[in-house]
């Protein structure tokens, strides 16, 4: 099991989330765009500054800043 930050994974990196270490409105909201424990995630692109950074989720696709990235865990093991 690799786990690591959701920031560090490389464009069209694949790993599902396996934590979301931040409470409060930001950790609401991060749940709320489906971004859970156990959800599938790709990333996609990334600006040229590297942030935000462009994820596939469930069929979709959402943007996140870093920071908000910073909270996510993510097992890329497969």
């Amino acid at each position: 099991m690799a786990i690591i930050n959701l920031r560090k994974m490389a464009i069209n990196q694949s790993g599902t989330i396996v934590a979301v270490k931040v409470g409060g409105e930001l950790g609401r909201r991060i749940r709320e765009m489906g971004l859970v424990p156990g959800t599938e995630i790709t990333i996609k692109q990334r600006a040229p500054l590297n942030d935000p950074v462009a994820l596939r989720v469930m069929g979709g696709t959402l943007t996140l800043r870093n920071n908000e990235a910073d909270y996510i865990e993510v097992d890329v093991s497969s």
